[in-house]
């Protein structure tokens, strides 16, 4: 058995469940079994070890490997620590079937983790590592809920030539993804006695012809306009809350709705966009975000010169994007050059079966320990 695949089992057999996904005090919950482990391993391989703390009880764990001579670059490897849940215990315990290896975290993104801290200590081991550029191990918390492990990271304002952020992308370099807002539109309307449905206004009703619109008139304007990696913009409506009881006329509805944009968009924007084409029919709500940070979308140049040569190690002649939203429109947006990359395809990511193919998992960690090599 490689390293990579015994360090991958090791962290599979570590649960480390988003802490926001279980009730308190719960054993599988944070992220903090498996920083704890990382953080040993790397004192043995004679790396610096420190805590950035985030929350109580989660901290981002940050490892250093210092260059021969002085620092000029940095490169930041940054997977996050956190999965999803799940409710059979068996998906904690790591199994090999064939060729895969099945677990929780397993591809999402425990996978990235352990080709990346692999690949640091291979590059630890050698007397031949880069000379000018120091590369820092960040292993990130509560990707899977609201990226305040990023977020922290991303005040620190560290500098660096390129970041790599874990998720799976079957060993492909991502350069944009998309980003995310969360809306509510609300309807008001008049109360009154169900059975003289006349008297009031129904608020249901009006919010059920906004619906209808967004999913329709508005859906159909975000398909004309395409971003050459990423697609166009979606819109989801996600839920819908409304009335007190089947004989009394609703005088308050609310939807909740999920906005994928695209590089350049904002609330502003969107929100003059949506009440237009609402406006159009004659209808009327209130728009509003409800997320207490935002979720800006990802687009790195990839004729930058770091990106195009690790593109080149991976034998990638073009750049990818993906609908999903990670840590690293966050890590970007204070001034690194971010894309998004790792062993193991995101179609196996919160699933009941999670696995990933060792043949990714070796080439991922082969593909970065060559790239960290032939760094200056």
């Amino acid at each position: 058995m490689s390293q990579s695949l015994q360090l991958l089992r090791d962290l599979i057999a570590l649960p480390s469940v988003n802490a926001a996904f279980l009730p308190p005090g719960e054993p599988h919950a944070g992220e903090a079994k498996v920083a704890d482990y990382l953080a040993k391993r790397a004192a043995k391989a004679r790396l610096d070890v420190e805590r950035q703390p985030v929350a109580p009880g989660s901290d981002n764990l940050i490892v250093r490997l210092s260059p021969l001579g002085q620092v000029r670059h940095r490169i930041i490897l940054a997977p996050h620590l956190d999965t999803v849940g799940g409710d059979d215990p068996k998906i904690y315990r790591p199994t090999k079937k064939g060729n895969k290896l099945h677990g929780r975290g397993a591809c999402d993104t425990k996978g990235s983790v352990a080709a990346m801290f692999r690949a640091l200590e291979n590059v630890a081991k050698r007397k031949r590592r880069p000379s000018e550029t120091e590369i820092v191990f960040v292993g990130l918390m509560d990707e899977e809920c609201n990226q305040t492990g990023s977020r922290a990271f991303a005040k620190l304002r560290m500098k660096a030539d390129l970041s790599l952020v874990g998720e799976p992308t079957r060993c492909k370099v991502v350069t944009a993804h998309k980003g995310d807002l969360w809306l509510r539109l609300i309807a008001t309307g008049k109360a009154a006695h169900g059975a003289r449905p006349e008297l009031g206004r129904n608020a249901i009703h009006s919010l059920a012809q906004c619906i209808v619109a967004i999913e329709t008139d508005y859906a159909a304007l975000l398909r004309k306009r395409r971003h050459p990696l990423l697609g166009h913009a979606t819109i989801n409506t996600g839920t819908i809350r409304g009335g007190a009881q089947p004989n009394i006329v609703p005088d308050h509805c609310e939807v909740d709705l999920d906005r994928r944009t695209l590089p350049g968009e904002t609330f502003a924007k969107i929100r003059r966009e949506i009440l237009g084409v609402l406006g159009k029919r004659g209808l009327k709500a209130k728009l509003i975000d409800v997320k207490d940070f935002t979720c800006p979308a990802l687009e790195t140049d990839p004729g930058l010169p770091w990106v195009r040569n690790f593109m080149r190690v991976g034998r990638q002649k073009k750049p990818i994007g993906v609908d999903y939203y990670c840590d690293a429109a966050n890590l970007a947006g204070a001034g690194i050059p971010t894309v998004v990359w790792g062993p193991g395809d995101i179609a196996q990511a919160h699933t009941a079966d999670e696995w990933i193919a060792v043949e990714q998992l070796e080439r991922g960690t082969d593909m970065l320990t060559r790239f960290l090599l032939s760094l200056p």
